[in-house]
């Protein structure tokens, strides 16, 4: 059986469908599985085994410039990739009109969520099925009742297990903590001051900090909050996701805001505490066997239950 997956953005999103395949591969052996997703985000399906091609499509680059000739020649290219291959299912599990479209341009019977499902309901009316799936259940599981609607076997009841896998990366030896500290919307940013007094507290446990940035803002801001914590910490510049995933695979726990990062880190197996301040976890929070969440909508943690997070997964043990 050879199915296409279509989940193209964002990095938390395409993170959160990783336990669907693990549980296709599983539930269907042999089966063939493409996954076609934004280029940014191709090293995520690509690290799991699973996956069989990734197939790369920059929607977001072909929608700020519809009328320009590279988009034409894009999607030009893009089609003729797709119809090489007949699939027996392709599943948009997106659940929006771009998504959909885009699916439209492989061969095959093409499934995704249900009207009442979907992102964007207009999206259910180019499926030739739709499937339920319920909002009151983590993005995780409703990516798995989409894969279990479609192969129709039963809904696994088990941890979802992301099946990444990578090699640890960077290091020298000493306990290292990897911080995120920036995301998109600065709704759910937490304040430097916080990050500062935690990053103080981490190193006196004998902590080395690492902290990722995406761009010259949050590098700038990591640069300030090492500066204001001093001792081993380092503001990292700009680094691919399969570089920074080394290093996030090799350290010894995680803290973050609500960022793809964070999500990355628990599908790595890493010890993480995620730190939500306009999102809610109970929807689109870090799901993992060693994984706590804190705060929710419009709430801030405090340094004080972060520690206590962290220390119920093993701080007191870091150094």
């Amino acid at each position: 059986m050879h199915v296409l997956l279509v989940k193209t953005s964002s990095l938390g999103d395409v993170v959160h469908n990783l336990p669907m395949v693990t549980d296709m591969a599983a539930m269907r052996p042999g089966i063939v599985i493409d996954w076609l997703v934004e280029p940014a985000f191709a090293d995520i399906p690509a690290m799991h085994p699973a996956i069989h091609s990734v197939i790369p499509a920059d929607i977001r680059r072909w929608l700020r410039a519809p009328w320009d000739r590279e988009t034409w020649r894009g999607v030009k290219e893009l089609r003729a990739r797709l119809t090489k291959t007949r699939y027996d299912l392709i599943l948009d599990t997106q659940g929006l009109v771009k998504s959909a479209l885009v699916a439209r341009l492989a061969q095959g019977p093409l499934y995704g969520p249900d009207r009442r499902s979907a992102r964007e309901p207009l999206a259910a009316t180019l499926y030739a099925r739709g499937l339920a799936m319920s909002w009151d259940r983590h993005a995780v599981w409703r990516n798995r009742m989409l894969g279990a609607g479609a192969l129709g076997y039963p809904l696994p009841a088990t941890m979802p297990d992301y099946g990444l896998t990578m090699t640890p990366a960077g290091h020298t030896g000493e306990p290292v903590c990897v911080a995120f500290h920036a995301t998109s919307r600065a709704s759910k940013l937490w304040p430097p001051g916080h990050w500062v007094t935690l990053g103080k507290a981490l190193c006196q446990r004998g902590l080395r900090i690492l902290l990722p940035s995406g761009n010259a803002r949050e590098q700038a801001a990591a640069t300030e909050i090492a500066a204001a914590i001093g001792g081993r910490v380092e503001a990292l510049p700009r680094t691919g996701i399969r570089e920074l995933a080394g290093l996030i695979a090799g350290a010894r726990m995680t803290v973050g805001v609500d960022t793809g990062l964070l999500h990355l880190a628990a599908a790595l197996g890493r010890p993480t505490v995620g730190i939500f301040r306009d999102s809610d976890p109970r929807q689109t929070g870090v799901l993992a066997r060693d994984a706590v969440d804190l705060g929710g909508l419009q709430s801030c943690p405090t340094v004080d239950e972060v520690l206590t997070a962290l220390g119920r997964l093993g701080l007191g043990d870091a150094a």
